[in-house]
């Protein structure tokens, strides 16, 4: 897989989530830039070392 796309939206009791389409991937984060180092960790737990896409994309 070289993409992963995630669909981001603001959470009902404030901040934002991000769902991956395609993969069972959630997170959720307080501010924008908090969001993207937790979609980057947990794209790391899921996939297996070397495994990983080569771009992430996030869409609002």
């Amino acid at each position: 897989m070289n993409e992963l796309i995630f669909l981001v939206e603001d959470a009902v009791e404030g901040g934002f989530t991000a769902r991956a389409l395609g993969e069972s991937i959630f997170t959720e984060a307080e501010t924008l830039i908090e969001l993207r180092k937790m979609v980057r960790d947990a794209v790391l737990c899921h996939f297996e070392e070397g495994a990983t896409p080569q771009i992430i994309k996030l869409v609002f």
